[in-house]
């Protein structure tokens, strides 16, 4: 898109009864104005000239810290490349600052473009009012623009008569069943300003709605992101990771910063470590290994993306598929042999012949072994289009009991499969595959009055904001049963006879 924004009118006063004010300050009204024009696209020159450094209550500063400074010359650059969105996101341990930082970056948006319109958001509605929200007061309050603004418990917004309604920041606690607030972001030739803080706890739907929102051309639209890397999935996650190409992103570690509390950091290192995930998050600024209730930890994730292992053609091929026919999800059509995933179809919108036609191209391209379905859903009218082309396959319930259901065991099939899944990943070799990588991390779990494990629900997974994982499904769907090539199967026994037994799919 290209930006065209109109910055401060030159002409005319914002606030003439404080006019006096300013003037004693050795600022006149219009200077102020010439001043903010000039540095509308210089975010790190307003800050340094908009507060009282090395005076009162700021006579310990000369000014931003260095990571400040970067974040803003960051975005900076970013006003100079007209084509898209500027997309800041940090990521950082305790006591860095950055509450401060984002209160500077919502006082020069405002100040520095006229009718600048936006929203400030924080993982709680707490942290939105106690923290993020009053900073903010704290530095309008020492701006010398302070008489442009005016500052309330629920928003910032121009003094400027008329201008209330179409200049102004507020303060949006979110929630995923309102979603309003972020839905109507237009601010047409003008400039829009997006500000989550905490943003790893931030429903990824806000993302999702925030995203789309942020559309309108010839705009400067300034979407910038901040928090402790709580949460090695979602949105915030992903900044850094599967959509990082898109972000300007920072890591910040809390023992580079001068005014952390170098002795509380000590004191954690002692008592959980420098490489423990309580350090990671509060002080290294790195997402954790794994959540709490994370099934399979994204180290684990991650290792076997990195992994290369050779192929084996002796092992067997099987073929997973997750039928899906409506909305977000996809029906997905994946191949593994033995150590290795060797190939992803995706099909959206389809129906059950028309993914069963699909599975019988894959199948006979890799000479597959053993084909599995999840036959729920749109599952089932795929197995009746196999049945009808005479296509060898094993219908899996998902929700069906588990071959290890006993104590320490699993609730259902699909929990189960999922365990076996997580085995075999530490010795695999999967692509580095953005989405089954997000789907492999994504599901958590729990555990029922036998200590059985309970793998979270696609639908629950949908309510804290996750896709559904259907390629983590086609790819666990592929350890239903246990499976030996033909190879092998003509080893064991006639093969022209096991081709008549309904169980060809076992073996040794």
């Amino acid at each position: 898109m290209t930006r065209s924004v109109q910055v401060f009118a030159k002409s005319g006063s914002a606030v003439e009864e404080n006019s006096v004010e300013e003037a004693s300050e050795g600022l006149s009204e219009v200077l102020l104005q010439e001043r903010a024009a000039a540095l509308a696209g210089d975010p790190l020159g307003w800050v340094r000239e908009a507060f009282p450094w090395g005076e009162g209550e700021l006579k310990a500063f000369a000014g931003p810290q260095d990571w400040q400074q970067e974040v803003l010359e960051g975005l900076r650059d970013g006003l100079l490349t007209p084509e898209e969105a500027i997309r800041l996101a940090v990521s950082s341990g305790h006591g860095i600052g950055k509450s401060a930082l984002v209160s500077w970056i919502v006082l020069w948006a405002m100040t520095t473009c006229t009718d600048t319109k936006g929203v400030v958001t924080a993982n709680t509605e707490t942290q939105l009012k106690t923290k993020t929200w009053s900073e903010l007061a704290k530095w309008h309050r020492l701006s010398r623009w302070r008489s442009w603004f005016k500052y309330t418990a629920t928003a910032i917004f121009s003094s400027r008569a008329g201008h209330d309604k179409t200049w102004r920041i507020d303060m949006v606690p979110w929630s995923e069943r309102n979603t309003e607030a972020f839905a109507g972001l237009h601010n047409q030739g003008k400039r829009i300003l997006v500000v989550f803080d905490e943003a790893s706890a931030i429903h990824d739907l806000i993302w999702e709605v925030t995203e789309g929102a942020l559309t309108d051309a010839n705009t400067q639209i300034i979407w910038a992101v901040f928090g402790n890397p709580t949460r090695n999935t979602g949105r915030f996650f992903e900044c850094f990771h599967r959509f990082r190409h898109r972000w300007q992103h920072r890591r910040i570690d809390s023992r580079s910063v001068p005014i952390t509390n170098k002795r509380q950091i000590k004191s954690w290192a002692e008592d959980h470590g420098t490489d423990s995930d309580f350090f990671r998050v509060r002080v290294r600024g790195e997402f954790p290994k794994t959540n709490a209730d994370q099934f399979i930890s994204s180290a684990l994730v991650e290792e076997a993306a990195r992994r290369s292992c050779d192929p084996d053609p002796a092992a067997p091929v099987v073929i997973g598929v997750d039928c899906a026919r409506f909305g977000d999800d996809q029906s997905v059509i994946l191949t593994r042999q033995g150590r290795r995933v060797v190939d992803i179809v995706r099909l959206r919108g389809k129906r059950g012949p028309e993914i069963a036609r699909k599975v019988l191209e894959v199948s006979n391209s890799a000479r597959a072994d053993a084909i599995f379905v999840d036959g729920g859903g749109v599952g089932a009218s795929t197995c009746d289009a196999l049945h009808a082309m005479r296509v060898r396959h094993f219908e899996v319930a998902f929700g069906g009991k588990a071959d290890n259901d006993g104590d320490n065991g699993y609730v259902n099939k699909r929990a189960e499969m999922w365990g076996r899944l997580r085995d075999w990943l530490e010795r695999a070799d999967i692509p580095d595959d953005p989405e089954l990588l997000t789907d492999l991390k994504g599901p958590e779990y729990s555990y029922d009055s036998h200590m059985r494990v309970l793998l979270e629900k696609k639908s629950d997974m949908k309510k804290r904001g996750l896709s559904s994982p259907d390629v983590g499904d086609a790819l666990a769907v592929t350890f239903a049963e246990p499976v030996a090539s033909q190879q092998v199967r003509a080893l064991l026994f006639d093969y022209a006879d096991a081709a008549e037994d309904d169980d060809w799919i076992s073996g040794g």
